[in-house]
């Protein structure tokens, strides 16, 4: 199977950076918000947008969003 070397890369990179914290996940998450906070810049999140229905997902779905199920 052909491997994708950027994805190797990027993979390796990912594998030492886990290593170095022994795999530990709230460690990895600490490392990465004092990044975060010495990097000094201002981080922005936004609300999740709901989406609206597209004509296409109607059509497939016509009287509602039971997917078919009629013992709803």
């Amino acid at each position: 199977m052909w491997k994708d070397p950027i994805v190797e890369e990027v993979r390796a990179r990912r594998e030492a950076y886990a290593k170095q914290f022994g795999y530990d996940l709230e460690a990895i998450y600490r490392d990465i918000k004092e990044r975060e906070n010495k990097a000094g810049r201002t981080l922005v999140s936004f609300p999740p947008r709901r989406t609206v229905p597209s004509d296409l997902q109607i059509a497939r779905h016509p009287g509602g969003s039971h997917h078919g199920r009629r013992d709803l």
